[in-house]
């Protein structure tokens, strides 16, 4: 049996534009072998892994499945913008802006910088612009500073919100409200 740049001349070779559908990077693994069942992906393998501080569950329902990209401890990424992302997860120091669906800060992670999330979970710091379209939740270890909207927010005992901040729910309903007179006065 011959080798050619180590393949085996019995292995069935791939057309060369069998990779064009496949997912882009980051995203979720498409074969029945690689995929991982919820449960996998959510509990520590190991105690020694919960002693160490692995992200537990939290009691905020975050959709499962999509795109996630994980910055781990002592990586900073700076100057990017993060895009396509259905949830980060912050570990170490992120410096960029972000439009995103979930982002969960670790209590050892920071984000500085703007971000447009539908829900958000602090454990570490935020610092910047933090736009939150449904849900807002800061624990008691979470930090966040800058300009703040948000449609709901939950700050645990110890959790700190501060700056410029807003509620976009009540600001939308108060538009709203101003608005139908308008256009009954109108018809």
């Amino acid at each position: 049996m011959a080798l050619h740049f180590g393949k085996r001349e019995n292995e069935i070779n791939k057309p060369l534009n069998s990779g064009l559908g496949a997912p882009r990077y980051g995203a979720a693994p498409t074969t029945p072998s690689a995929t991982t069942t919820p449960t996998q992906a959510t509990t520590p393998a190991t105690p020694a892994a919960a002693a160490s501080g692995a992200p537990a569950v939290s009691g905020t329902a975050v959709p499962e499945g999509g795109s996630k990209l994980t910055v781990g401890p002592n990586i900073k990424l700076k100057g990017v913008e993060i895009t396509d992302c259905d949830t980060l997860f912050v570990e170490g120091l992120v410096e960029a802006t972000m439009d995103s669906r979930v982002i969960q800060i670790a209590e050892q992670g920071a984000f500085k910088g703007t971000a447009e999330i539908d829900i958000a979970e602090i454990h570490g710091s935020f610092d910047g612009n933090l736009t939150v379209r449904q849900k807002l939740v800061i624990y008691a270890t979470g930090q966040v500073t800058g300009k703040i909207r948000y449609g709901k927010v939950v700050i645990e005992e110890g959790g700190q919100l501060s700056g410029d901040i807003e509620c976009t729910v009540a600001t939308a309903a108060a538009k709203s409200a101003t608005s139908k007179p308008a256009m009954a006065l109108a018809a």
